[in-house]
Formats: C-alpha cells, sequence, structure tokens
C-alpha cells in the first residue's frame, strides 16, 4: 500500500514515514500541500496522510476541493489542531480520519490500514491496454485472445503499469 505523507517538520516527517515503513508501508514525503498536489498528480496512493497546517496554509481548503471534484482516497489529518471543533472540521472537509499530535506510532499505522481496509476496491474486473487484458479475478492476462503464462512477479508489475498507466511509473516505485 502506497502512503502520501504531508508533514513540514522534517525531523518528524522522517520520524513517522520510517515508523509507516516499518508498519509495511511504501512512503513518499511531501513538506507542503504545493508538493503534495505535485505527487498526487505522478502517483495513485492508497491513503494520504495529512498535517493541518503546513507553510502553505491549512490544507483542509484543497482536500475540499478534490473531494468536490470526486477525489476518493483515503485521507488521516495528523495535526496538533486537536478541539473538538477542529476534529469535527476536518472530518466535514473530507478527512476519512483525524489523529491529534502527540500520538502512539501504532495507532497511526493501525488507523492508516483500516483506512485501506475500509477503502472501496478500485479495480475494476479488468485492466486493458491495446490488445493486453488482465482479468483481475481469475489472475489472467491475455494478449490477443492468447492466454499469457506470467510469474507472480510479472502479474504484479504488469498490473501496476495497467493500474497507473496514465501517470509515470518508476522502477522504484515497482519494486515496492
Amino acid at each position: 500500500m502506497r502512503v502520501l505523507l504531508v508533514e513540514d517538520d522534517d525531523d518528524l516527517r522522517e520520524v513517522i514515514a520510517a515508523g509507516l515503513r516499518d508498519g509495511g508501508f511504501a512512503v513518499d514525503c511531501a513538506a507542503d500541500w504545493p508538493e503534495a498536489d505535485v505527487a498526487l498528480h505522478l502517483t495513485a496512493y492508497d491513503c494520504v496522510v495529512l498535517d493541518r497546517m503546513v507553510p502553505s496554509g491549512d490544507t483542509l481548503a484543497p482536500l475540499e476541493g478534490r473531494r468536490r471534484a470526486g477525489w476518493s482516497v483515503p485521507v488521516l489529518c495528523l495535526t496538533a489542531l486537536d478541539s473538538l471543533d477542529e476534529r469535527v472540521r476536518g472530518l466535514e472537509s473530507g478527512a476519512d480520519d483525524y489523529l491529534a499530535k502527540p500520538f502512539a506510532m501504532r495507532e497511526l499505522v493501525l488507523r492508516v490500514r483500516g483506512l485501506s481496509r475500509r477503502a472501496p476496491d478500485r479495480l475494476p474486473a479488468f485492466l486493458t491496454c491495446a490488445d493486453v487484458v488482465m482479468d483481475v479475478s481469475r489472475h489472467e492476462v491475455r494478449r490477443g485472445g492468447v492466454l499469457l503464462s506470467l510469474s507472480p512477479k510479472e502479474y504484479a508489475v504488469l498490473q501496476q503499469l495497467l493500474v497507473h498507466r496514465d501517470a509515470v511509473v518508476t522502477r522504484t516505485g515497482l519494486l515496492e
């Protein structure tokens, strides 16, 4: 599962990223919303861990804009703004979960994992590109109607390429 972490504090960002990686997640980091916005256009994320207050401002406004546009990636707000009003505002703005700082890393990892379980299965039954058709439920790939014999790793790489066919897929991204 690929997570985008948006946190402006360098030290805290490294600690959180390491904790999420230890929890089994592939993690990309951004220090503010403009950097996160670029990452979101280039990579398909399964979850975003979002600090509310970054140098570019409160991240709820851009989150609301993305939600209005139909964006459905699960978002966990991780912030020092912990009053009831702030938590309600975050959830009403489109966050799926809200965790106040300070927090326990174990709880953050479990909450992110929980968001991934509740997220809708975004893989369609079939992934296609030109004459290549991947039947996700049967774990089969055909090219020009001919069944291909792929190793599990080859299948996983092809699936990632088909899922993210409109985005840049890096070698590092495939390996993670």
